[in-house]
């Protein structure tokens, strides 16, 4: 479910119960099995096992009553810190964006929070920086490194000013 802790940034949470099937019994299970079917862009930035998921007195999912994920549900891997220039500047923009304490060469950005609305952002935060990149590359290519690494490589394509004759009417009364 789409959720807003806190205001302006929306992330999706996935709230689960063990499956009997043991087809998913944790959330790294969940992840790579949603991995599998789903675009980047589209996974769960946290991922909330509960017991079982709370009703309201009519029988339907009680939204209010699902916890707030806390650090555990986010996605981690083994931090390794941004090299060179690039890399240091395109982490202190992630951290600044998604909020997060920091950002490792081989972070995720959907699974560190990011969705398409941010991924705008980031490319225009990006620009502002002078580190050309575009927003097709993130979807691609979504770790730090990976973005890093094709930062300028994008091409830019100029486009000569067309001239468009004025036209001489002759004016009827």
């Amino acid at each position: 479910m789409a959720r807003e802790d806190v205001p302006g940034e929306t992330r999706l949470v996935a709230y689960f119960t063990p499956a009997g099937t043991g087809l998913v019994s944790d959330s790294g299970n969940l992840r790579t099995y949603l991995r599998g079917l789903l675009p980047d862009y589209m996974l769960p930035a946290a991922y909330v096992q509960l017991e079982r998921l709370p009703l309201t007195p009519n029988g339907k999912l009680d939204r209010k009553a699902l916890p707030t994920p806390d650090s555990s549900a986010y996605a981690s891997r083994v931090y390794e810190a941004p090299v060179g220039e690039v890399e240091i500047k395109l982490a202190a923009l992630w951290e600044d964006l998604l909020q997060v304490e920091r950002v490792g060469r081989h972070d995720h950005f959907f699974e560190l929070g990011g969705h398409s609305l941010l991924a705008v952002s980031l490319i225009e935060r990006m620009r502002q920086a002078d580190l050309e990149a575009d927003v097709r590359v993130l979807f691609g290519q979504p770790t730090l490194a990976q973005v890093a690494a094709s930062v300028g490589t994008t091409q830019q394509v100029e486009v000569p000013q067309a001239k468009v004759p004025t036209l001489k009417r002759k004016r009827v009364i």
